[in-house]
């Protein structure tokens, strides 16, 4: 009878106990060693003999925290135990492999097992990737009413995360690819018979669903960025024009004060008695003019 054994953080001593014989040094450092978000293994599943190793990565997004953590899952899968080591995120919590354990059936092997935990990292992708369209779909109506720099490191934090998951979901697809062409083997006897290698075809479809769904989300975070730059380049332009209206005003006044106060004796309004409020009309009137113009052009 197959079995599913399920570690969390395990130590060295209880996950030797666990797993099978002759389980090689590589792939025993890889289950024992500690999640570290800075250096993400990559994902893969690759035959060792006479078992399959695993490592899988799920990307998690917190609602309301604008937050992307991954939650490792590795694996041993031989012909009748499949063993899995959740491992622990700073500050997180690890992969519950319960949704996967209670869609397998009574009589389903090994195979089945693995890919019933496939399949729940697959629909992970694809809530991550669903997330990330809604958010980007209301980063779009924040354009408008929010400040340029807020959305601006929106926008380079969700393209972050979008970097992120396709540096794990590329690798976890031809991982699975490889199990649906028949190129993961075992020395004796085999893990993944043809029913099983069908079900991970849908596990695939999955996958490059998200991986479709990614590369939309980011030409849709693109065109918000144009957006955001076209709506930037048009405020500094409406700022550009009121400091032109601001200069052109001052321009004609100060040219009226300085033609009146050059420093010559023979300019005739200097000894008209009414030449302090002809200067003085002249300035007033080539405002008010000015005005009227920008008004009617709408420049302000």
């Amino acid at each position: 009878m197959p079995k599913w054994i399920d570690l969390v953080d395990p130590r060295a001593p209880e996950l030797h106990e666990a797993l099978p014989e002759h389980v090689h040094a590589t792939a025993l450092a890889a289950l024992l060693a500690p999640y570290e978000h800075d250096d993400e293994p990559r994902p893969r599943i690759e035959s060792h003999g006479d078992y399959v190793l695993g490592i899988l990565l799920l990307p998690i997004e917190v609602a309301g925290q604008d937050r992307l953590y991954y939650q490792e899952i590795d694996f041993v899968a031989t012909s009748d135990v499949l063993l899995t080591v959740s491992k622990t995120p700073p500050g997180e919590k690890p992969f519950d492999p319960a949704a996967a354990k209670e869609a397998c059936r009574a009589h389903d092997d090994v195979g089945m097992f693995v890919y019933h935990l496939v399949d729940e990292v697959a629909e992970g992708f694809l809530d991550v990737v669903d997330a990330l369209d809604d958010e980007i779909d209301g980063l779009e109506d924040l354009v408008e009413s929010e400040q340029p720099q807020a959305v601006g490191r929106r926008i380079r934090g969700i393209r972050h995360d979008l970097l992120g998951i396709r540096r794990t979901l590329a690798p976890t697809r031809d991982a699975v690819r490889k199990i649906v062409d028949d190129r993961i083997e075992l020395d004796e006897g085999e893990l993944f018979p043809r029913d099983a290698e069908i079900a991970f075809g849908n596990a695939f479809d999955k996958l490059l669903r998200a991986s479709e769904g990614l590369d939309a989300a980011r030409d849709s975070l693109a065109g918000i960025r144009d957006y955001l730059q076209g709506k930037i380049s048009n405020d500094q332009n409406e700022v550009m024009k009121r400091l032109t209206v601001i200069a052109s005003l001052l321009l004609l006044p100060t040219f009226i004060v300085g033609l009146y106060g050059q420093n010559f004796h023979r300019i005739p309004e200097l000894g008209w008695s009414f030449g302090y409020w002809w200067a003085w009309a002249w300035i007033i009137g080539t405002t008010i003019g000015q005005l009227a113009f920008f008004r009617w052009k709408k420049w302000f």
